[in-house]
């Protein structure tokens, strides 16, 4: 749906009131049993489905797109030399092996300097020294750790905890009584180190799960294996940037965050048969969508990718790859509302969503899930 210029499409044209109380803060008990909204473009009908109701939608030889990330366990908790300030860091990607360079985001930044030490774990038994201040939240921090590059990564796994997203967090906040003092740490429980990575994660690098896939139980993917539908993965190892507001008005003027991303000629094969004899291709969530967009030669035809991608996809974009998708409901105003709405028409998704808030469906990286045909 195009009915606005390119150079005129504003951040607040995709935003909406959503109720505080519809914010998931844990997921459906069953991955395959959250609510499912089925979306048909053409027609504007609106279907109340569950999840597992999806492999209705799909026929042999359709291709579900699959990004196989895994999340690592980014998130620290620690404090600031001297003052004892309390800080979270989020390990974004490894610089140096050899060095213990690494990327991070800090928070609140405003209390680290370079050449402050940052310590971590009991005992501050794990410290790390600011070496460069790279944006307003981003730091290059080196660990100061002498032993084997194994050893010091089985530190942080059994220091980090899942990076469980912002809004996760405050509605389990909002939850407990109002005289109760809790902590970020304490609010992340053992069942998101299971619960926010997917079935077929296998590639590490990600700090924020494929919500979208985070729903496919172990049945449900045997059930689409044997009627013949077909997986084919990618990787894109989602960073914070999907989480972070977007500052401009005039989203042409918005820049994404880079995210690594790679995607086999065989992935590509696969897709581009699938095109060619006439059968679906269902994109499982924004981060696919963004990757096979980015891996676009000409219209309808997707090449081998290993690199970064910061693309950014708002309306109008005309999307050659994708027939169908399957989606989270996301915040106002965000960078993942705005691709939504490029491919359903954002018209149309935003009188979806409305009807999503009256029938209470549940928003979010836990929330429920969309399905547009």
């Amino acid at each position: 749906m195009i009915n606005t210029l390119y150079s005129t499409m504003k951040l607040s044209q995709f935003k909406f009131q959503l109720p505080k109380e519809l914010i998931a803060e844990k997921p459906s008990k069953q991955r395959d049993e959250a609510r499912l909204l089925v979306l048909h473009r053409d027609t504007g009908e609106i279907e109340h489905k569950l999840f597992k109701d999806m492999i209705n939608y799909v026929d042999k030889d359709d291709v579900m797109v699959m990004n196989n990330t895994k999340v690592f366990p980014s998130m620290l908790y620690g404090e600031k030399e001297k003052t004892g300030a309390k800080i979270t860091v989020f390990l974004l990607r490894e610089l140096n092996e050899e060095t213990r360079l690494w990327d991070v985001v800090v928070d609140p930044a405003r209390k680290i300097r370079i050449g402050n030490k940052l310590y971590f774990g009991n005992n501050d038994s794990l410290v790390a020294e600011v070496i460069d201040n790279t944006t307003s939240r981003g730091r290059t921090i080196r660990f100061l750790f002498d032993g084997d590059h194994d050893e010091f990564i089985s530190i942080i796994r059994s220091m980090g905890k899942m990076p469980v997203p912002e809004d996760v967090i405050k509605a389990r906040m909002e939850r407990l009584s109002k005289d109760k003092v809790v902590t970020p740490l304490g609010l992340i429980t053992n069942d998101d180190a299971e619960r926010y990575q997917t079935l077929y994660a296998k590639h590490e690098g990600a700090v924020a799960a494929p919500a979208a896939g985070l729903h496919f139980s172990r049945e449900l993917l045997k059930r689409l294996e044997i009627k013949d539908v077909k997986f084919a993965e990618l990787t894109l190892h989602a960073g914070l940037g999907n989480f972070k507001p977007i500052e401009v008005e005039d989203l042409s003027k918005h820049r994404m965050d880079a995210e690594e991303m790679h995607i086999t000629p065989e992935t590509c094969e696969m897709i581009n048969a699938a095109k060619r004899n006439g059968h679906k291709v269902c994109c499982v969530g924004t981060t696919c969508m963004k990757a096979l967009e980015t891996a676009v030669t000409i219209p309808g035809k997707i090449q081998p990718y290993d690199g970064w991608s910061n693309k950014f996809i708002f309306p109008p974009y005309d999307f050659t790859i994708a027939d169908m998708m399957i989606t989270n409901f996301h915040p106002s105003m965000s960078s993942l509302f705005i691709l939504t709405s490029a491919f359903a028409g954002e018209n149309l998704l935003m009188q979806t969503y409305q009807t999503a808030i009256k029938e209470k469906y549940k928003f979010g990286t836990y929330g429920d899930a969309m399905l547009i045909l």
